[in-house]
């Protein structure tokens, strides 16, 4: 049993404006949710006490929603509560990945959903970054987009192709031509090279420092830039990377920076390679995390650093739900 939720507003309480408003909201909420008809069982409505001219309920039965169940209540009176409103619960018969839908004045009631938002996390090798990235991405229902698996990506096209990730000529021909697609499959980005899938490889140690290599270079990033920007202004979505909230969405509507100690995130990144079987060695790994930090803060073109208007957050001590629930709460304050 899925529950999905939605609410919109009239600007009259007249019978054409409840009728359209319903209509407009049921058909949005099952098209945005790939719903039929018949898979919903039951659609419960509550109006605000200004709402007397029409049930919802009968609206949305003129509209074609004729298999589920319906009922219809009104709202007690809440003192600078939103008026001329319309909320709605579709209870669903499958397990489906839920996008509610606020529409008109209600977007107000729930403006972390109901409308576009790109949320930058920036910060250094293993301060938790696109774990937290994803898990925001997955609670919110928006795209994930996996920023560092890009410049990851060109790397191992480089290293595969012999080229010298130190030079910026031979790159510049490389991003001509980069054979490099992003998909989503199940809520989960799928990085090809040549239609390949190369999500795995991409995360060898030994791509890691390519990858800073590589990603100092401009024109590198600018390819990248630009594939990056081009989704966010499309779409909500979640970018986690070294420069997202500084160079690359530096008008994102919300901003972080992740970091913890040295030790802290080499033990980290130490852990996740060995569960993927890599064979590692921990005082190696933090010498090149160390070694990376100073890379990437170095740089010439787009430097890792602190925006201005960013959150600093040190996850050291903290769980990836402390992380999480940390950012939701600073989101939930501007919304």
């Amino acid at each position: 049993m899925t529950i999905i939720r939605g609410a919109t507003t009239i600007a009259h309480d007249e019978i054409t404006e409840i009728r359209e408003a319903v209509r407009e909201l049921l058909v949005q909420i099952e098209n945005t949710n790939g719903l039929k008809r018949d898979e919903i069982l039951s659609i419960v409505f509550s109006s605000t006490s200004d709402i007397h001219s029409y049930y919802p309920a009968k609206a949305a039965r003129e509209a074609g929603f004729e298999t589920a169940s319906l009922f219809s209540a009104m709202e007690p009176e809440i003192n600078g509560g939103l008026k001329l409103c319309i909320r709605v619960m579709l209870f669903v018969e499958k397990n489906i990945a839920v996008h509610h839908v606020y529409l008109r004045e209600a977007k107000a009631l729930r403006k972390d959903i109901s409308q576009k938002m790109n949320v930058a996390i920036d910060g250094p090798a293993g301060s938790g970054k696109s774990t937290i990235a994803k898990r925001l991405a997955e609670d919110y229902k928006i795209l994930y987009l996996d920023t560092g698996a890009m410049y990851r990506a060109c790397a191992l096209q480089a290293v595969n192709s012999g080229i010298n990730v130190e030079s910026e000529s031979a790159l510049y021909d490389l991003m001509s031509n980069l054979p490099l697609d992003i998909v989503y499959q199940n809520g989960k980005q799928i990085t090809l090279l040549d239609g390949k899938d190369v999500s795995d490889q991409i995360r060898e140690p030994r791509i890691s420092m390519a990858a800073s290599t590589v990603s100092k270079h401009k024109c590198v990033r600018m390819k990248m830039v630009e594939k990056q920007r081009e989704i966010a202004r499309e779409t909500s979505c979640v970018l986690d990377g070294r420069d997202i909230g500084t160079y690359v969405l530096p008008d994102a509507d919300f901003k972080f920076f992740l970091t913890a100690s040295a030790d802290v995130r080499a033990k980290r990144r130490y852990l996740e390679l060995k569960e993927k079987g890599h064979d590692v060695d921990y005082d190696e790994l933090k010498a090149e995390i160390v070694k990376r930090d100073e890379q990437d803060a170095n740089r010439e073109f787009a430097p890792l650093k602190q925006a201005s208007d960013a959150v600093f957050i040190d996850t050291s001590d903290m769980t990836i739900e402390e992380v999480v629930a940390a950012i939701k709460s600073k989101i939930q304050e501007r919304i």
